[in-house]
């Protein structure tokens, strides 16, 4: 027998991995990067995933772990 996990649990996760980061250093620990490292790649744009909101970098996790299989 399948062992299927509770929806509520799956929609819960679904919940917080949509939530945005924001800054260099939290979109960089998702990428298991520095502040420093992160910061080049966002101004490159090399993490096509990531958007510029005012003066802060922002992202969405679930679409981090898309794009760096993370």
């Amino acid at each position: 027998m399948l062992d299927i996990p509770n929806s509520e649990a799956l929609v819960k996760h679904d919940a917080e991995s949509d939530r945005p980061v924001w800054g260099a250093a939290a979109i960089g620990r998702l990428i298991n990067k520095n502040q420093r490292q992160t910061h080049h790649l966002l101004a490159r744009g090399l993490i096509r995933s990531a958007r510029r909101v005012g003066h802060q970098w922002t992202a969405i996790p679930s679409a981090l772990r898309r794009e760096f299989g993370a």
